[in-house]
């Protein structure tokens, strides 16, 4: 089996993921996993699909003909699984809303080779003053050759100066 990743996104209306599923069924593949979201109107997520060779080229066209519905979708080959030569972590970080802070902290992250596997963010209300906070929670690949003191300690350091706390966990 050959493994794709779309990469969608489409404007949000009820039957558009369904669209897709039965395009992905049709073609005998297989839903793997992914990544889906509603945002700003719009509706976007990567899928991880497996299919036979055989049937590789006849659904990357049917996934074409899905614009006609105002489903866009990127096709590329899936890549080989490294294998786990690091270790995960969770983050949470929360703080007053200003730009930079996503680019500050993932800056400092592939300054010592740390992958982010996953990252979801978002900006809330906060309880009682109503102004803007950010929130991001994140699994990091941290490689087994990374000091993790040495991580915490300047993802710390960064975090005080960006006025944020900042929590660190192992999630694995």
């Amino acid at each position: 089996m050959d493994q794709l990743v779309l990469t969608v996104y489409a404007q949000d209306k009820p039957g558009q993921l369904d669209r897709l599923a039965q395009c992905i069924l049709t073609h005998e593949g297989n839903w793997l996993e992914s990544r889906l979201s509603r945002m700003a109107g719009q509706f976007a997520g990567i899928v991880s699909v497996a299919v036979a060779p055989a049937a590789g080229a006849a659904l990357r066209a049917s996934l074409a003909e899905l614009a006609g519905h105002g489903i866009q979708v990127i096709v590329a080959d899936g890549g080989v699984q490294p294998s786990a030569e690091w270790r995960p972590i969770a983050m949470e970080l929360v703080g007053n809303d200003r730009p930079g802070i996503v680019r500050d902290i993932t800056r400092l992250l592939a300054e010592h080779g740390v992958n982010l596997e996953r990252l979801v963010t978002d900006v809330r209300p906060a309880p009682m003053s109503n102004e803007p906070l950010f929130h991001a929670e994140a699994v990091l690949a941290v490689p087994l050759d990374v000091e993790m003191g040495a991580l915490q300690g300047q993802l710390e350091a960064l975090a005080d100066e960006l006025m944020v706390e900042l929590v660190l966990q192992s999630s694995g």
